[in-house]
């Protein structure tokens, strides 16, 4: 198996709902990809303005101004207060580090990788890409032996699905048992709505109170591409095991993956920057908020949710068939069958649209319950 053996990109199904909801007489309202529609801070713009003077090629292994950044950010934001800069790694976005995970740690075929039943593609992408096996399993006890790698993904996409410091925990003994590497998404950390996470930070894998006192084999994966609007810089990092960091940094000096350096030193600057996230957080609660009933007004329940960009709706019937009934509303979702074999009966809406817009989403959806 190979790059090959890939199935033909499933977004390209959706052309023709696009198509139909472009045809709303008061216009179209995306909700499907999650691709910021909100201004790059200036904080941020300031800071690849002033690097511009990239003459020389950027370092794979991250700047020291960078790594400090997001050694500090984990300290300060996440709970993670003894990192050095030997456990950080910047990276060109999150999709490709998620995609080339399994071929930077060296796995093959016959090596199994686990991924959430309900999940983002490109998890099993990168292991269809090397050979191995993808497998979906959330309880920690189906995973099979012969594991080497096992993506998490909290808050889930698309489910808002988080896992707690118990679960995160246990997570860590199952992966140490079968001598996995267990890779940690965290890309919506900062975007808690309900239960617990409205008011206790959504902890990371390398939280002390999970690593029972190491990070071996542990991995954290962060974007900044939601809650700083930077999809277009391709900004990310990993952070955790320091040997594990090591062989991921060795492989890609080899393949030459190097975020730019005007990148790098835009992301130091947005992680040395709470007030920005702050105030886009509240912008997506706003979305959140004018969504939320008028999707339940309008017949969908709300599964998961709790946390994340997206929310996770279900009529109890097939994804395409809410996905025809959105579109005719003019609103454009994204289905369920993309995100696995568990999750026919559900559709993705993202909370990436001007606030006008999903204010117009939400009084469709209230007209269409009457």
């Amino acid at each position: 198996m190979g790059v090959r053996d890939l199935a033909d990109y499933p977004w390209d199904a959706v052309v023709p709902y696009r198509e139909r909801a472009a045809q709303h007489p008061d216009g179209l309202v995306d909700l499907s990809i999650g691709s910021p529609v909100d201004p790059t801070p200036e904080v941020i713009r300031a800071a690849l303005a002033e690097a511009t003077d990239a003459h020389a090629y950027p370092q794979t292994i991250g700047t020291p101004t960078v790594r400090a950044a997001i050694v500090d950010w984990y300290a300060r934001r996440r709970g993670v207060p003894d990192l050095t800069e030997a456990n950080v790694l910047p990276t060109v976005g999150s999709k490709e580090l998620v995609a080339l995970l399994p071929t930077l740690l060296g796995l093959g075929a016959g090596d199994i990788v686990v991924h959430p039943r309900v999940a983002y593609p490109t998890y099993a992408v990168g292991a269809t890409v090397v050979g191995a096996t993808p497998v979906a399993a959330d309880d920690p006890a189906e995973w099979p032996e012969g594991t080497r790698l096992i993506w998490i993904n909290s808050p889930g996409n698309p489910d808002g699905r988080t896992w707690s410091v118990e679960e995160l925990a246990a997570a860590v003994r199952r992966a140490r048992e079968l001598g996995a590497v267990l890779a940690s998404d965290e890309c919506y950390a900062e975007l808690g709505w309900s239960g617990p996470w409205e008011s206790e930070p959504i902890p990371s894998v390398l939280d002390p109170r999970v690593t029972g006192g190491t990070r071996s084999g542990l991995l954290s994966v962060y974007s900044l591409s939601k809650q700083s609007n930077l999809a277009g810089y391709r900004a990310a990092f990993i952070a955790g095991c320091a040997r594990v960091v090591g062989d991921i940094l060795a492989a890609r000096k080899h393949l030459g993956l190097m975020p730019p350096a005007p990148v790098q030193h835009a992301m130091a600057a947005a992680l040395s920057d709470d007030e920005h996230v702050a105030a886009q957080k509240e912008l997506y609660r706003q979305r959140r908020a004018a969504l939320v009933p008028a999707l339940e007004t309008a017949g969908f329940r709300i599964d998961g949710s709790e946390a994340g960009l997206y929310l996770w709706v279900t009529e109890g019937r097939d994804a395409w068939a809410s996905m025809d009934r959105l579109a005719g509303l003019g609103i454009l979702a994204g289905p369920g069958h993309f995100y696995g074999d568990h999750s026919a009966e559900h559709v993705r809406l993202s909370l990436t649209a001007p606030l006008e817009r999903v204010e117009h989403a939400a009084a469709r959806l209230r007209a269409s319950a009457h």
